[in-house]
């Protein structure tokens, strides 16, 4: 019985010599995903955190990568983000690829920075929280003025909430207890070193009389029959 003819097995290079014929060429890529390409989730969803007074001169600032590694570049965004938000009423606002989330509070603008696909509730989360952190701080007074007075305290809030960019804490009554625990711990350790510096004289002099037991007693002796000449 006659076998059957193979088909014919495709050449390697089917589609060069079916352009070279006029033919249609193959889709380019074919069997890769097609469509935009998803971020990768990341920790590391806070690019910059700082505060500014009414004429967008910077206060309190922490930024958390390099995109803008020197000073200069800075104080320019923190110049373009306030001549760009000051007079709105908005809460978000967008530039240079970036997210950002404001609040202002009479003499005050506090700014949370984040990248373009950055989450806006999640960015408004650590603005509340780093806010009503502060009204507990500065008494309800959230003003240039007292922030100036507690800017210790506004530093151990923020590093609270944001650690080299990862959100830490958004819950402000969390902040407060481990800001006043921190505080306490400090207080303590400048109360110890107080009090170790507070008597040298007399521990010295206890140390010179356990390793002068004969001085001393000589000093005793002398002491006594002053004591009955009198």
């Amino acid at each position: 019985m006659q076998r059957p003819e193979a088909w014919p097995r495709p050449h390697l290079a089917v589609g060069a010599a079916a352009v070279q014929a006029g033919g249609p060429a193959p889709p380019a890529g074919a069997g890769e995903p097609t469509g935009p390409r998803l971020q990768e989730p990341s920790l590391y969803t806070i690019k910059a955190v700082f505060i500014l007074d009414n004429d967008g001169h910077r206060l309190l600032a922490k930024y958390y990568d390099d995109t803008f590694p020197s000073m200069k570049e800075q104080m320019a965004f923190e110049k373009n983000v306030f001549n760009k938000t000051s007079r709105t009423d908005s809460e978000i606002a967008f530039l240079g690829g970036m997210t950002i989330v404001y609040k202002s509070s009479i003499d005050l603008f506090l700014y949370v920075v984040g990248s373009s696909h950055e989450n806006e509730l999640m960015l408004m989360s650590v603005l509340t929280c780093l806010f009503e952190s502060l009204v507990h701080v500065l008494r309800k007074n959230v003003e240039k003025h007292w922030l100036l007075e507690n800017m210790d305290g506004a530093f151990l809030v923020l590093d609270e909430i944001v650690d080299g960019g990862v959100i830490l804490e958004s819950d402000p009554q969390q902040v407060i207890q481990k800001v006043n625990f921190r505080a306490d711990d400090s207080n303590l350790t400048e109360q110890s070193v107080a009090q170790a510096s507070k008597y040298p004289t007399e521990r010295n002099e206890a140390a010179w009389q356990f390793s002068h037991p004969k001085e001393v007693l000589q000093s005793a002796k002398e002491q006594i029959k002053w004591s009955l000449l009198k």
